[in-house]
């Protein structure tokens, strides 16, 4: 019982994560047009290269940066709403775009209670200013109310409401001269009155909250480098379980990352800070107080693990290495390129954990040498080469010391190349290209599937429709995860398909691998299958064939 209830939390906790990562998702483009537009606007850069003519104040050019400075800002002012809509539609069982109206609803209900609120107890000024005795930074403005500052938590907050509310009653039937009000037209009615009634425990319950939480944020930032260590470290090691997003947006979105003022406004976390001052024409050096809960992810992404992959060519069989070579170049450049790290992670998590957590180590320290030498470059979501020019290199060695990345990235690459190299020696690991000829891993055959369908499924008796063609790789993950009517619907996240089985134990991660996933997480009845970023193609077409099969 306790185990089935531990695996029912930690399946809620983990689709709260994967909802973080929809909205996290629009942050490179939010970003790109942030990065862009506020570094060709600066005056001081146009100045410093001779641009005014083409790109000075009141030139065509000059605007168009203007506006994408603005449109990159405007999305990270509205983070919460997206995390509301996001939260709401991951956890909805079905009907999920009622879901998602649902809950732009409940927000805007909810900030406008508590606006309401703050001006009846005369926190906030008839003109709309805050009133002198109110703890500085404690209201902010959300979609133009003045409100209390909750950051990405009020979006989370909406969201589990609505998702709650909408499982609970968009089936409900109401007595016949209310049935047009049952159904899904019965989820705004009900979240509306109930966002109404969060907004108004909001208002109590809430400051005593960002008391603890700013004073949280105090204490991370005051453990100096023993904190930026211990973050860094368990940004990596909440990986395999699929909780790393739940870790750090926090700390991005919220006091705990800090809290700065910037052109007369207070910004809080990390990530907000940064792009706030991305857009200051006054920035002069990027707050290392937020960029250390960024910066040290790209030692890892661009050097650690390339050195990573490397050792583990050079160990494979010789006549193993050409095959092997292009696995890992691919997702070597993947790292390098996007930040996505979990192909070449997951390669040796599973074959050796403790190496694993040396790694998550190495991470804590790359963290520490970012805070130590205040290299200040801000991310969107990954740090890959594109993130790394862009609010790096663009931004100027004077606002960002990108320079001294340069002689990290070659230390971290030597140092993981010959301790990966001597590790899988020493014990002989079974990394890509040194598994026992008996076992190797293979593309999945024709053969291979008829043997296992014939276990896992019943023998079909009539052809397949002429629209339903078989693939042999969702065959496998079907059959891998136990066929379809063991299976949940299905998600993914960047590099990891994810869903809830009926039974674990008919789960086959052999079966699991050949089909391409690189490994198998489960957690009670939560599955996480490892395909790296080809998940995103892999997804919809298993949905679809799922779909196409119960058909059939």
């Amino acid at each position: 019982m306790a185990s089935s209830q531990k695996g029912r939390i930690l399946t809620i906790i983990q689709t709260i994560g994967r909802s973080f990562f929809l909205p996290i998702s629009i942050l490179p483009v939010a970003g790109l047009l942030l990065g862009i537009g506020a570094s060709f606007s600066n005056l001081t850069t146009i100045e410093q290269y001779g641009l005014e003519g083409i790109m000075g104040s009141g030139t065509l050019l000059h605007h168009a940066f203007l506006l994408m400075s603005a449109v990159g800002s405007v999305i990270f002012a509205n983070l919460p709403l997206l995390f509301a809509l996001a939260v709401a539609l991951a956890m909805a069982k079905e009907e999920k775009a009622v879901a998602v109206l649902a809950a732009a609803l409940s927000f805007i209900v909810m900030h406008k209670t508590i606006s309401e609120l703050l001006l009846f107890s005369g926190q906030v000024l008839p003109n709309g200013e805050t009133a002198p005795n109110v703890i500085a930074g404690t209201i902010g403005t959300t979609l133009g109310m003045p409100t209390l500052e909750m950051g990405i938590f009020g979006g989370i907050l909406v969201g589990l409401l609505v998702a709650v509310l909408h499982n609970r009653f968009y089936k409900v039937e109401l007595p016949a001269v209310f049935s047009f009000f049952g159904g899904v037209r019965f989820v705004p009615i009900i979240c509306t009155l109930a966002s109404l009634v969060l907004g108004v425990v909001c208002f109590f319950a809430w400051p005593p909250v960002q008391k603890m939480i700013l004073a949280s944020g105090q204490l991370v930032v005051k453990s100096g480098l023993y904190g930026t260590f211990i973050f860094g470290f368990m940004e990596r090691a909440l990986i395999p379980f699929g909780l790393h997003h739940v870790f750090y947006m926090p700390f991005w979105q919220s006091a705990l990352g800090g809290a700065m003022n910037i052109d007369g406004t207070m910004y809080y976390g990390a990530q907000n800070i940064f792009f706030a001052q991305l857009a200051s024409p006054n920035t002069q050096h990027f707050a290392i107080e937020a960029a250390r809960f960024m910066t040290g992810k790209y030692a890892i992404m661009m050097g650690g693990l390339l050195g990573a992959a490397l050792a583990m060519y050079t160990t494979a069989k010789p006549t193993k290495q050409k095959v092997v070579g292009g696995l890992l170049l691919s997702a070597a450049l993947t790292s390098f390129l996007t930040g996505i790290t979990e192909p070449i992670e997951f390669t040796f998590l599973f074959v050796a954990p403790l190496l694993y957590i040396v790694h998550c180590a190495f991470a804590g320290l790359s963290f520490v040498l970012m805070h130590v030498f205040k290299i200040t470059i801000g991310t969107t979501f990954s740090c890959g080469l594109i993130d790394y020019v862009l609010y790096g290199v663009l931004q100027g060695n004077a606002k960002t010391n990108w320079i001294l990345l340069l002689p990290i990235f070659i230390i971290y690459f030597v140092v993981y190349y010959y301790l990966f190299r001597w590790v899988i020696l020493k014990w002989n690991l079974p990394t890509p290209g040194r598994e026992d000829d008996t076992q190797e891993t293979k593309l999945y055959s024709k053969a291979d599937y008829q043997a296992k369908q014939a276990k896992t499924q019943t023998k079909e008796n009539d052809a397949p429709k002429e629209d339903f063609q078989v693939d042999e790789q969702l065959e496998a993950i079907i059959a891998g995860l136990g066929g379809v009517d063991n299976m949940g619907s299905v998600e993914c996240c960047a590099t990891r398909l994810r869903l809830n089985v009926q039974d674990p134990a008919k789960i086959d991660k052999a079966l699991l691998k050949q089909a391409g996933g690189l490994g198998t997480i489960i957690n009670g009845n939560a599955v996480q299958v490892v395909f790296g970023p080809v998940v995103s193609t892999i997804k919809p077409r298993l949905q679809r064939y799922i779909d196409l099969k119960r058909q059939s």
